[in-house]
Formats: C-alpha cells, structure tokens, sequence
C-alpha cells in the first residue's frame, strides 16, 4: 500500500484535519525562515502532541545542525528527519551516530544524474522532488524504474495522484500545496487526495 505524507502543517486545526483523515505521515517545517511553512521547535513539539499517534511525525529541515535534527528525534517530538539542503554523506553519517531516527533525504531531480546521486543516498529513504516547495512537478520519466523505495512530492493532489501511482509505484507520496486554498490546508483537498490514494491502493 502507498503511504501518505501531508506536509507543511503549521496551526492546531491541520493537525486535526490529518487526525481526521489519517495520512501515514505528516510534516512540519523546523527552523526555515524562508518557507511560509516555517514552524519554530517549539511550535513543532505542540502541533505533534496533537497528532494521532499512528500517524508518523517528521520533521523538515535545511540544513540544520545534526544535533538540534537529532535532539528532536530522540526527544520523541518527531520520528522521521526530512533533509532539504546540501547535506552530504558525511553529515548523515554523523546524525546516524548522534540518533536512531529515521531519515529520509530530499533531491530535486532535473536529469538522469540526479536522479542517479539519489539512489546512492545513505538515508533510509529519498524524497523525489522538483525542488522544495514549488509545488511543481518534476519530469516524471526520470523516476521510473527507481531502484529503492521513494517519497515522491511535486505538484501532487487529488487530481493527479492515481497517474503517478500506476507510472511510478513510489512508496510514499507527499503533499502540501497540493491539498491547501489560498495556501493554507483544506480539508476536502486532504480527504479527496488520502482517498485517491487508498482507492488506488
């Protein structure tokens, strides 16, 4: 079955409205001034004690030391670390000596090479994207036949979900633009895109 991750939650209410529709996995955005998604630690720790506790909390990061990723994890706040910078092997290596957690690492895929650089990831998984938070897809030939299990993001919703299903067979797929009005989260968007998923799967 195709896990589902609803990204970019930010207020009490979205985390009620993955509580309701029940997403595999939902999203924060920790410490990324940049991204309107931003969410301080803090506000993190608070959204989480909210959550269902079968839906998997992760936490969204740009390079962000190893140790605050890692201090999150194993304080339980998330379950799952999300990189979305420049982070290499050497920075991986060193957060997997600091914490168990789960890692999952983004690559904006744009030719074959990248493609190819993200199979060789260290991180339990990789994230598939056109680059973080356009809500843009990627050209999605590039990622079929993938060779491990993927998160794919980029431009997905209700509408275009069983397509990527039947091309591509990822293991997760991660929404965030695709299911908000007027950039905030709806919650028929997220019912309509959890349930084109599950009808799928």
């Amino acid at each position: 079955m195709t896990r589902i991750k609803i990204c970019g939650l930010t207020r009490p209410c979205d985390v009620d409205y993955v509580n309701r529709y029940v997403p595999d996995y939902c999203g924060f955005v920790i410490n990324v001034p940049r991204s309107r998604r931003n969410v301080t630690p803090q506000r993190a720790r608070e959204l989480a004690a909210r959550l269902n506790p079968g839906i998997v909390p992760v936490g969204v990061f740009v390079d962000e030391s190893q140790s605050a990723v890692a201090r999150l994890l194993n304080e339980g706040v998330i379950a799952a670390a999300q990189l979305h910078g420049a982070e290499d092997a050497s920075y991986i290596k060193e957060l997997r000596r600091l914490t168990a957690g789960t890692l999952i690492q983004a690559f904006r895929v744009a030719s074959p090479a990248d493609a190819e650089r993200a199979a060789e990831s260290l991180a339990d998984y990789v994230l598939l994207d056109s680059g973080g938070g356009t809500g843009e897809r990627f050209d999605w030939r590039l990622a079929e036949g993938f060779k491990r299990p993927f998160f794919l993001a980029g431009g997905l919703g209700a509408e275009n979900i069983s397509d990527a299903l039947e091309r591509l067979r990822p293991f997760a797929v991660d929404m965030s633009s695709g299911v908000e009005t007027e950039g905030v989260k709806d919650p028929v968007k997220i019912e309509a895109a959890v349930a084109a998923v599950r009808r799928y799967s």
